[in-house]
């Protein structure tokens, strides 16, 4: 006669029961998903989230608020277009489109492709957002913003002006301008890009 008896189920202190450990609410809020697709957008922090968000000041954020945080764009300006000048091959024109072009990718990397924080007490509560969304806590239009947003466009008046309406230059003036004007409408806040092998894919709650 076959033997019947039940298979032992673990008991209390069974090893096989003390290896399972039940996955928390708060575990799963803190999962994340890569996204595959060209487009993503990153969803809005959770409470716990936004919790390590206001633990401190956002420094990496907050400086464009400072005293001289304004003016330094001017400055960073006027010391490339000398050192444009100061290169003999460079026609007048030339060095203000070059002028043009070096700030917005300059100021492209800085506020659109850097993504987190350099500092390390918010957890983490940033790495998602790059600094233009955390300036104002994504705030659109607020006054420091619309001087970031009208400082490339200024730019691009004056560069296309003084290379005299050239075709080609205006050309480049205009993209360079698009460049670092269109990541900075709301429209695009918190949308991602994904190219494949040139950026990395965007982790999306």
């Amino acid at each position: 006669m076959a033997n019947t008896d039940p298979v032992p189920f673990p008991g209390p202190s069974s090893p096989e029961r003390l290896n399972i450990s039940p996955t928390t609410s708060h575990t799963i809020e803190r999962r994340r998903r890569r996204s595959s697709s060209l487009i993503s957008k990153v969803e809005p922090e959770t409470f716990e989230t936004k919790q390590d968000q206001d633990i401190e000041d956002n420094m990496n954020a907050n400086w464009v608020h400072f005293k001289g945080a304004w003016i330094i764009h001017v400055v960073i300006i006027m010391l490339l277009k000398v050192f444009y000048d100061l290169v003999p091959i460079f026609s007048k024109e030339m060095s203000w489109t070059l002028t043009n072009v070096s700030y917005s990718i300059c100021s492209y990397i800085m506020f659109h492709q850097i993504k987190g924080t350099p500092f390390d007490y918010n957890n983490g509560a940033f790495d998602n957002l790059n600094m233009w969304e955390q300036i104002d806590n994504g705030d659109q239009f607020t006054p420091v913003k619309k001087f970031l947003l009208g400082v490339p466009i200024a730019l691009f008046l004056i560069s296309t002006h003084y290379s005299n309406y050239d075709l080609t230059l205006f050309v480049i003036n205009l993209v360079a301008c698009l460049f670092v004007v269109i990541p900075k409408l709301p429209y695009s806040h918190r949308v991602r890009i994904n190219i494949p092998y040139l950026t990395d894919q965007q982790i999306i709650s």
